[in-house]
């Protein structure tokens, strides 16, 4: 008979997941791993079988978590489709000072995995890929409802609008990484929000 857990599993997922958020993953041991989830080595591998499936779990956690956040915003049709993208900048910003470390922004998990491991991890980078699309997805049906409603700009088709956006918020997510301020993200959204005005 198996022995039960003893720990929580979604909780140890939650802790690992801010430890590679934090640091990268290269740059966390498994001994910063134990650190973060009160496990030992053991447990950690016996539940995860190594630290390569722990980040894996962790990223996907994370993923689905903000991904769900976006489309949230994104598909409130009570909001006209600009003020859908107004309001996922403002949600971004209110993020990036929400999650901090040593007086830093610590960023978005995604974007960090992508600088450090997608060039080089198909499995991560297949994960990445598939958010990436469900994002851009829900970005280019924003856009293209404000373009029928004659509120965003016509001038380029939805789908480069929808990678202009995730573009901006990566941008956004990489300048409070490093130091930039709430107002300074305040503008860079309004800058892209004008950018997209008919």
């Amino acid at each position: 008979m198996a022995r039960p857990r003893l720990f929580d599993e979604e909780r140890a997922l939650d802790a690992a997941m801010r430890a590679f958020w934090e640091k990268g993953y290269e740059a966390t041991s498994t001994q910063d791993l134990c650190e973060a989830t009160g496990l030992g080595r053991s447990s950690i591998y016996n539940t995860f079988s190594s630290k390569h499936d722990l980040f894996q779990r962790a990223l996907a956690r994370y993923v689905d978590a903000m991904t769900a956040q976006q489309l949230e915003i994104l598909e409130d049709v009570e909001r006209s489709a600009l003020e859908r993208i107004e309001a996922l900048f403002e949600r971004i910003i209110e993020q990036e000072f929400e999650q901090r470390w040593a007086g830093r922004s610590i960023g978005c998990l995604s974007v960090n995995t992508t600088v450090e491991l997608a060039a080089r991890d198909p499995e991560v980078d297949r994960v990445l890929t598939r958010d990436l699309r469900v994002r851009l997805d829900a970005l280019r049906a924003a856009v293209e409802a404000g373009q029928q409603a004659g509120e965003i700009t016509a001038d380029r088709e939805p789908e480069a609008l929808a990678r202009f956006v995730n573009a901006v918020i990566g941008g956004m997510r990489v300048s409070a990484q490093g130091g930039a301020d709430r107002p300074a993200l305040k503008g860079i959204a309004a800058t892209a929000v004008s950018a997209l005005r008919r």
